[in-house]
């Protein structure tokens, strides 16, 4: 396997980061491709494939997808479908998934879509795994036709996955082709401690989603590093943390934009479905009081205001949590205002945004 945190990777400017152990920091991209109200998923994939290409050209590292069922409001349902659609419309940029759930699927056709996008990319793929439904579990239920497995299945499922990708299974009665021997870097996602203890005794890459749970940030962080060995594919722990980020050119605007992001996150905690909805001037008049509450302990690592502020937030983000790279999502209704949210993050790195801009 290919080490995913050699020189190949672009890098920011060290200059940002130097109370950070003197070394850059990573920006990548998390798009959830949202269905937007009085639009539709085809009108999702048009701007997710126009976000990727001005997320390439603004020097992001990756961008992934992640999978989701059964959500009016999310369109990234065949995840693997959308990571050949944007990789088609780029060039450079990284693709994957964060994450495909692997539960829902037989690990040989995991090991097949993504040997065949690795064949079609190459050295452009991600492949990040999680263990949860990505749904509710009657939907759950109609992806997997069961709801008995278990961490040990999924530790089982990820074996099984890995070999499939190996070269050493030439020889099997069962093979990926294509996949079979191919570099395609696995990461583990979690919202908990045991994908980071997994990751870490697999020496695999870690991320975090502190965008949407973020209790056990530091707690996973750390039994990831303590049971970190090196790997083949990992000589050193490597952290990928997801954050919310509304950047805009004042802060008023970009607390305006957010509302889009709480009302998402209201209708998490109520049940409802529905689309991303608008942004609005009260959000009093929506939620009260012990909703609002809910709805900040899940955002907790949710970063919003004018570039500027934006910029030393992410900075005193990355000191604390000493991760090596930013898994940025951004719910902005309006899809301009959510192209240029990102450009002002990927000022983090200077070279890499365009002299015209």
């Amino acid at each position: 396997m290919k080490n995913i945190s050699g020189s190949d990777f672009r890098r920011c400017s060290p200059k940002i980061m130097q109370n950070f152990k003197n070394i850059p920091l990573q920006l990548s991209v998390l798009d959830l491709v949202p269905v937007l109200s009085g639009k539709t998923a085809a009108d999702s994939f048009r701007n997710s494939l126009n976000l990727a290409q001005n997320a390439e050209k603004f020097g992001f590292n990756r961008y992934w997808m992640a999978e989701h069922h059964n959500m009016d409001g999310i369109a990234s349902s065949a995840t693997s479908v959308l990571i050949a659609h944007i990789a088609a419309g780029t060039s450079s940029i990284r693709v994957g998934s964060g994450g495909i759930m692997l539960p829902n699927h037989a690990p040989l056709i995991i090991a097949e879509q993504f040997g065949t996008l690795e064949s079609l990319y190459p050295g452009r793929i991600d492949l990040g795994l999680g263990r949860a439904p990505g749904t509710d579990q009657l939907t759950a239920m109609a992806l997997r036709r069961n709801l008995d497995g278990s961490g040990e299945d999924f530790a089982k499922s990820l074996m099984e996955l890995r070999t499939y990708l190996s070269a050493d299974n030439a020889d099997s009665a069962v093979r990926a082709i294509p996949g079979e021997g191919l570099a395609i870097p696995i990461w583990l996602l979690g919202s908990s401690t045991y994908s980071a203890q997994l990751a870490g005794i697999l020496g695999l890459p870690f991320a975090f989603a502190s965008h949407f749970a973020p209790s056990l940030l530091f707690t996973a962080l750390q039994v990831y590093r303590d049971s970190f060995r090196p790997s083949e594919s990992l000589q050193q722990p490597y952290v990928m943390a997801g954050v919310n980020v509304i950047a805009a050119n004042t802060d008023d605007e970009a607390e305006y934009l957010a509302t889009s992001l709480y009302s998402t996150f209201l209708n998490v905690i109520k049940g409802t479905r529905k689309k991303l909805q608008p942004p609005v001037e009260d959000m009093s008049l929506i939620w009260n009081e012990s909703e609002r509450y809910a709805v900040m302990q899940m955002l907790n690592y949710t970063f919003i205001g004018s570039g500027k502020n934006v910029q030393n937030k992410l900075v005193e983000f990355a000191d604390a949590t000493g991760v090596d790279e930013l898994m940025v999502t951004s719910h902005i209704f309006d899809h301009e205002a959510r192209v240029r949210s990102y450009e002002m993050i990927a000022e983090l790195c200077p070279q890499n945004v365009p002299a015209n801009s």
